[in-house]
C-alpha cells in the first residue's frame, strides 16, 4: 500500500491554504523562559530565534499563575509523592485524592453540588454533550461558539441544531418558540466569553429567556455556558461571565484548568444528578486519562491563590494592565473592541495587513496571534492581543510603542 495518491490531494490542499493566507505554518517552539526581572515581565526565547527576548501578548495564562514560585513547588511536591502520570482512567485506578481535592473545591468556588475533571476543556465539551443530547433534543448555539462547541455537536447528531446571530436576544428567543411541541428536551448553549472578540453573553437574559419558556419542554430547557476564557480572568473575585452578569440560572457550566489557573484540563460543574449521570455516561472522562495528581494539586494552589486578598490584587492589576493597553490603542487610532475582558483585539479587517503586523511585530520581539478566515469571518480579521497579570508597565509602553512605530511607517 502506498499514500502517493493521498499525499498529492493533501499537499494540493496545504498549497491552497498557504496561497490564501490561511496556512498557520511552522509552530514557534519556546526553548526557554526568563522570569520576571525588574520592570519587565516574563521574556520568552524561540528556537532559531538566537538570544532575542520576546514578550508574550498571546498567552491564555491571564492570571501569569504557571510561573508562581509557589505553584511550581506545589506541583513538585506531589510529583514527587504520586509520580508523573495517574496510569489509569478514573474508574479503574486514577483518581487520585489531589482529583477528587479539586473537584470538591471547584464545585465551592462556583456555588454547585459537585464538579468533575476532563483531560481538557475541548473534550469536556464534547464529552458532555454526546450523552446529555438524546434523538428528541434541539440544540440552539450563539453563531460564534468555540469550535469545540460546534464539533460537539456534529458528533452528538441531535434532532435539530438551530443558530443564532451573535448575542441576537431577539433571534434566541424566535429560536425557542420554532422549538416548542417540536422537542423533549432543549439545550441552549453558548460561551461566556467569546475568546475572538473578548466579548460576553448576556447570560441573565438568555437564562431568564430559559425559565419564561422551561415549562413548554417536558424535559425542561438546559442552559450550558462554556466560560473558559472567562473563569479566573473576568468579574471582581474571577467568578467570570456569571459574576459579570449576576447569573444565577446556568444550569451546566464548563471551565478550563488550562488558562487563568495555569495548569492543565477542563471541568464542568453542575448539580448532583447532572454530574454523577456523567461520570457513568460521558465517554471522554470514562476512556481517557485525568490530568496528573501533580496538575490538579497546582490547579488547586491556583484556585486557593484566586479566591483571596492576593487574588483580587492580581484581578485588580491585570485590569490596570489591559485598560491601559486599550486605551494606547485608541489614541494610536486602531480600532479594537473594547471590553473589561484582557483579550484586546485589533481589528485589521484584512488579511495581508494582519499578516504584515504579526510578522513585524516578532521581528520587535512580540508575540501576537493574527487570526484570519476561516478562524473568524471574513472582514473580521483581527491580532488577538492577550493581556496577563504578569505584564508590566513597561511591557505595555513597549508594545505600544513598536504599534505607534508601525503605524507611522505605514502611514
Amino acid at each position: 500500500m502506498g499514500l502517493k495518491k493521498v499525499e498529492k490531494i493533501l499537499s494540493n490542499t496545504l498549497n491552497k491554504l498557504e496561497n490564501e493566507g490561511r496556512l498557520k505554518g511552522k509552530e514557534y517552539i519556546v526553548t526557554k523562559v526568563k522570569r520576571s526581572d525588574g520592570e519587565k515581565g516574563p521574556r520568552y526565547f524561540l528556537k532559531g530565534k538566537g538570544n532575542q527576548e520576546f514578550l508574550k501578548m498571546n498567552s491564555n495564562s491571564y492570571l501569569g499563575m504557571s510561573l508562581r514560585e509557589e505553584i511550581i513547588q506545589i506541583e513538585k511536591a506531589a510529583t514527587t509523592e504520586y509520580g508523573v502520570g495517574p496510569g489509569a482512567v478514573r474508574f479503574i485506578s486514577g483518581t487520585f485524592l489531589p482529583h477528587r481535592k479539586l473537584e470538591k473545591k471547584l464545585a465551592k468556588f462556583h456555588s454547585r453540588d459537585d464538579a468533575m475533571l476532563f483531560s481538557s476543556a475541548y473534550t469536556t465539551v464534547v464529552g458532555i454533550l454526546t450523552p446529555l443530547i438524546t434523538s428528541e433534543t434541539i440544540v440552539i448555539s450563539d453563531e460564534l461558539n468555540h469550535n469545540c462547541i460546534i464539533n460537539a455537536l456534529r458528533l452528538s447528531r441531535p434532532k435539530d441544531k438551530k443558530i443564532y446571530k451573535h448575542l441576537d436576544i431577539k433571534e434566541l428567543e424566535k429560536r425557542i418558540l420554532e422549538s416548542i411541541h417540536n422537542a423533549d428536551r432543549l439545550i441552549i448553549i453558548t460561551d461566556g466569553i467569546f475568546s475572538m472578540r473578548g466579548d460576553y453573553a448576556p447570560l441573565d437574559i438568555i437564562s431568564k429567556l430559559s425559565e419564561k419558556y422551561d415549562k413548554d419542554f417536558t424535559e425542561n430547557i438546559i442552559l450550558i455556558v462554556d466560560d473558559s476564557h472567562g473563569i479566573g480572568a473576568y468579574g471582581k473575585t474571577g467568578r467570570g461571565t456569571e459574576e459579570i452578569t449576576r447569573t444565577a440560572g446556568v444550569d451546566i457550566l464548563i471551565g478550563t484548568l488550562g488558562k487563568a489557573f495555569g495548569v492543565n484540563g477542563g471541568y464542568v460543574t453542575s448539580n448532583q444528578a447532572i454530574i454523577t449521570y456523567l461520570r457513568e455516561s460521558a465517554p471522554m472522562y470514562i476512556y481517557s486519562n485525568p490530568i496528573s495528581p501533580a496538575e490538579a494539586s497546582a490547579a488547586l494552589k491556583s484556585l486557593e491563590i484566586l479566591d483571596s486578598r492576593q487574588g483580587k490584587d492580581i484581578l485588580n492589576h491585570l485590569h490596570a494592565m489591559t485598560e491601559k493597553f486599550e486605551k494606547g490603542l485608541i489614541e494610536l487610532g486602531y480600532e479594537i473592541i473594547k471590553s473589561e475582558h484582557p483579550i484586546v483585539p485589533l481589528m485589521l479587517r484584512d488579511t495581508k495587513k494582519t499578516t504584515d503586523l504579526v510578522k513585524y511585530l516578532i521581528n520587535n520581539g512580540i508575540l501576537g496571534t493574527g487570526l484570519n478566515y476561516p478562524v473568524v469571518p471574513r472582514g473580521d480579521e483581527e491580532i488577538r492581543f492577550q493581556i496577563n497579570a504578569d505584564h508590566t508597565s513597561y511591557d505595555i509602553d513597549y508594545a505600544l510603542k513598536i504599534l505607534k512605530e508601525y503605524m507611522l511607517i505605514n502611514q
